[in-house]
């Protein structure tokens, strides 16, 4: 039992650092470049379809300010002419 477990730690020694070989080398490195290109890449369409998105949240905003604003004015244009007509 004992020695099964030594054994375990001496494998686990060697695969740690076979790991940080395969880790560190240029093949790795290269990966790890692509990867955070991609990335990079991801983060760009993000923001693009953000800043669209509040350009769009934006323009909606105002046209419904616009419609409210007409709306009100159609309200008080109409109790105008009631209060015209009741006098």
């Amino acid at each position: 039992m004992k020695w099964s477990k030594l054994g375990i730690f001496g494998g686990g020694i060697l695969f740690g650092t076979a790991g940080l070989k395969i880790l560190s080398s240029k093949d790795a490195k290269n990966v790890y470049t692509h990867c955070t290109a991609a990335v990079l890449r991801a983060k760009n369409t993000v923001v693009d379809r953000t800043t669209v998105l509040q350009e769009n949240c934006t323009d909606i905003y105002e046209a419904a300010k616009q419609i409210n604003e007409k709306r009100t004015e159609k309200e008080r244009a109409a109790e105008i002419v009631e209060e015209s007509t009741e006098a």
